[in-house]
């Protein structure tokens, strides 16, 4: 079944297999020369120094309109000696009182700017970028993939000046040869691309003429020639870091771990960047510290699966785009770093009243190797090794002992790709492995002790590249207890407990289990109409989430998507792109698990404003996992209808605002949302950004729990009436471009209430009144004194079986204040306040007035500490 959906989506594909030529314009060429005198970076380019070289220039625009003449020039030099090169840029402005100076975090990319990217492999897929905008602000980005990845979190040190004069302004860049990758070698060609952005027009425009539709982008550069008996750098920066924080919580006096209602703490580390080679890096870290990264947003999760949470950690960011292996897409992967210095994964004893049990394991350390010769060959290896966890628990008895609650743990990733052709085919494979050392504690036997996987990747495209096809397969294997296996066979992401399920049952004698993944996919890269098909399976064995992500398993994916681009400015539009996405999910068991087609289309108007709006429309749809272990439930199918409307970005006040509605048939299910973002400018160096939501939900089929009937398994639904109100507040000011005062702050509402309870009877059926039996008035009643729900399906004046009051209450504040200060380049000051409140109550009554109020009186955790950072550069 799933070979015929793959060659069905493969014929789909062929049926629709077009000729087309892109358009091609000449490779550029630059000649840069060894400077002869000093450069002082002042953004003046005045130095005698800049008359050794011609300007380059002859800039088209690049969007919107690809090849036309530009709304102004600009031109470039470039020159280098031993240890950088150096780049000037004159962007000329007829109106320079127009130009746009706004201010942003480093990587914020507002206002205008001018840019250069830097291929010094000469692999045709890989380079590294350096912005400048006009007011000074730092941009840099490692790009990979031919373009498809820029990686914001690469940050290299380099110096940067600019000035606005009476022609327009000036960027001066001085970029050490250190931050770059090259061969060692007498001459070199390199591949470079200068693009400039014009804001209050929003124009791009590029030096080397680059078709947008074109597929790729870094093998279309333009060449820098010149450069003549330079030796690749050997990087050694040595960054240590103090820091000191003080907790302010609130009291409780029987609890010993925080009855004084404070801590006071100090930390020291050490974060190294060594250059082993010209072609290898070496990035370690020494008991990390990241206090000063923002908290994760609020969520309430009502389903059987985890949630997914970014990667916010400067260490494991900078280059993650290297060390990921995907598993037929979303957030599956064989690797998800923040498992990495997690929450310790042992349960406390029945008998434990007060634990100190932390929130996050500490990393001793962490080395990244990672690099790239000239052959085309890269490769990334991460090690980290987690702390062995032992806390203070008092039990009942009000006895103190310690509990072990996390072993030490050692991980291991490494990744390994190789281009041929220019990139035009790239193979690689990735490795993963974690290993718990003397899984030893309460419960820590339900840990797996060892987990791998491994995967191979091909990623091919043909005919100039505009045709491509990518092929996966990956495999796992996880070892532990028969205890372990038993709890990775019956979790939320496999329940092979499950009464229905005919192709894969429970084995409590296991001590291992093997899982595999594979996807392929082919379609059409460039062009105005671009499309691909694919098909993708994860087995039910499938185990990922020691070392990677993995939501659920047993599945097999057939997949179509098109879409339609019109770059080209029109009186109404400047942008336009239609999209059509349709897909059929099935079981390892043939059973149709969901199926539908999604269409949507975004437009940009000539007056900059934004329209998008888009429909799902789904069938019947099979949930395996949603009876948590019990048989599979089939729920009507559904329409989702949304739009969003956004006013003129370039404007120093934007609002944009989406809606949308969720009608499941049967009205079984209706849902709905409103999203405001508002962003306020009031001077260039502020940027305030507002983002209310308020979400609706009404689901007559939530599960509640389960419970036992007379030998018989019950399996209680309801129906669950959901608020959730949230608002996201971010504000930036930046005093100067490398002292910034930053701002985050959420305040989150989310309510439940239950109703309409009801136990599953035929949960298969075809008919959807069949599938439940709904509890009548004299079949169910509340009793307030115990919190419960008492079910009278007999008819008996005794309670068959009762379960606990479902309905929640939520109220939540956290909040970030940093102040960022890199005092000289790479060496940062942090200052931090963090406040985290919150409430949680079962009370049935969840009016919104009663809930905001506790906003203000919420009992909160607050956080300051001060960080101090010095690099080294050796």
């Amino acid at each position: 079944m799933q070979l015929k959906g793959i060659i069905g989506a493969f014929l789909v594909c062929a049926a629709f297999l077009v000729n087309g030529q892109d358009q091609e314009f000449p490779v550029k060429s630059y000649t840069t020369e060894r400077i002869k005198s000093e450069i002082q970076i002042d953004g003046k380019l005045d130095d005698e120094a800049w008359n050794q070289v011609e300007w380059g220039g002859d800039f088209i625009g690049h969007r919107p309109d690809f090849n036309v003449e530009p709304f102004q020039q600009t031109q470039f030099k470039i020159l280098y000696d031993a240890k950088f090169l150096y780049v000037g840029v004159r962007a000329f402005d007829d109106e320079p009182e127009k130009i746009v100076k706004r201010m942003s975090r480093r990587d914020g990319f507002d206002g205008d700017f001018v840019e250069i990217n830097i291929d010094s492999y000469g692999d045709k897929r890989t380079a590294f970028s350096f912005t400048a905008s006009v007011s000074g602000v730092k941009g840099d980005e490692y790009i990979s993939n031919n373009g498809d990845n820029w990686d914001r979190t690469w940050d290299p040190i380099w110096y940067l000046r600019t000035s606005i004069d009476d022609q327009g302004w000036i960027a001066e860049f001085k970029i050490p040869l250190s931050q770059l990758r090259f061969a060692n070698k007498e001459n070199h060609t390199w591949g470079i691309q200068l693009t400039r952005r014009i804001f209050r027009t929003e124009e791009r425009s590029t030096w080397q003429p680059i078709d947008p539709l074109s597929p790729g982008w870094v093998h279309l550069f333009g060449e820098l020639n010149g450069l003549k008996g330079i030796k690749p750098q050997k990087q050694l920066e040595i960054q240590p870091y103090v820091l000191a924080s003080t907790e302010s919580y609130p009291k409780e006096e029987d609890n010993p771990f925080r009855d004084s209602g404070r801590e006071n703490s100090a930390n020291l580390g050490l974060d190294a960047k060594i250059g082993i080679t010209s072609d290898i890096t070496l990035d370690l870290t020494v008991n990390p510290d990241f206090g000063q990264v923002d908290a994760d947003p609020s969520a309430v999760n009502l389903s059987a699966f985890q949630l997914f949470f970014q990667e916010r950690r400067p260490f494991f960011l900078e280059g993650n785009s290297l060390l990921t292996f995907g598993t037929s897409g979303g957030p599956n992967n064989l690797f998800y770093s923040r498992r990495i210095g997690g929450r310790p994964v042992g349960r406390l004893p029945g008998d434990v009243q007060y634990a100190d049990f932390p929130n996050q394991t500490q990393i001793l350390g962490a080395a990244k190797l990672t690099g790239k010769n000239a052959k085309g060959f890269s490769w990334g290896l991460l090690e980290s090794f987690t702390n062995k966890e032992v806390i203070d628990v008092v039990d009942t008895a009000g006895v103190r002992r310690t509990e072990q609650v996390e072993p030490y743990t050692n991980y291991l990733v490494g990744r390994v790709q190789q281009d041929f052709d220019g990139g035009k085919t790239v193979i690689g494979a990735m490795v993963t492995n974690m290993n718990r050392i003397n899984n030893e504690g309460f419960n820590l036997e339900l840990a797996h002790n060892n987990a791998q996987s491994a995967g191979i990747d091909i990623n091919h495209n043909f005919r100039d590249r505009k045709y491509g096809m990518e092929m996966r397969f990956a495999m796992s294997r996880v070892e532990g207890s028969q205890g372990a296996l038993y709890r990775t066979q019956t979790s939320s992401v496999r329940f092979f407990q499950r009464p229905d399920n005919g192709h894969a049952e429970v084995d409590s004698t296991r001590t291992q289990l093997l899982g595999s993944a594979a996807s392929i996919s082919f379609g059409k890269r460039s062009g105005n109409w671009r499309w691909t098909a694919g098909s993708n399976y994860r087995s039910p064995e499938l185990a990922l989430n020691d070392i990677g992500f993995l939501r659920v398993t047993d599945n097999i994916n057939n997949w179509f998507w098109s879409s339609y681009r019109v770059n080209k400015v029109t009186d109404l539009f400047r942008t336009q792109r239609y999209n059509m996405y349709m897909e059929q999910n099935m079981d390892f068991g043939g059973v149709t698990t969901g199926k539908g087609i999604n269409m949507n289309m975004n437009w940009e108007f000539t007056n900059y404003w934004g329209f998008n709006q888009g429909v799902w429309i789904g069938g019947d749809r099979v949930s395996n996992a949603d009876l948590r272990g019990g048989p599979s439930i089939r729920y009507p199918g559904n329409i989702n209808y949304w739009y969003w409307i956004g006013t003129n970005s370039r404007k120093n006040v934007r609002v944009s605002f989406n809606n949308w509605y969720n009608w499941g048939r049967n009205n079984f299910r209706k849902s709905s949302g409103i999203n405001l973002g508002i962003n306020i400018r009031p001077i260039d160096a502020m940027q305030i950004n507002i983002s209310p939501s308020i979400n609706w939900n009404r689901d007559d089929l939530q599960y509640i729990t389960q419970t036992e009937y007379g030998g018989e398994d019950r399996y209680i639904l309801g129906r669950v009436e959901q608020e959730t109100y949230s608002m996201s507040v971010r504000m930036n000011y930046n005093i100067t471009p490398n002292l910034t005062l930053e701002f985050w702050g959420q305040p989150f509402i989310a309510s439940g209430k239950y109703s309409q309870f009801k136990r599953v009877h035929l949960p298969s059926s075809e008919t959807y009144n069949q599938r439940f039996r709904i509890f009548s008035e004299e079949e169910y009643r509340f009793n307030e004194e115990d919190g419960v729900y008492e079910i009278f399906e007999s008819g008996t004046a005794d309670p068959d079986y009762t379960f606990n009051n479902p309905d929640f209450n939520i109220v939540q504040f956290r909040s970030n204040f940093v102040m960022r200060w890199e005092y000289i380049p790479g060496s940062t000051l942090f200052l931090v306040w963090a406040n985290n409140g919150s409430y949680f109550s079962r009370e049935r009554e969840n009016d919104f007035s009663d809930l905001s109020s506790r906003l203000t009186g919420l009992e909160s955790t607050n956080t300051f500490l001060i960080k101090y950072t010095y690099r080294f550069i050796l």
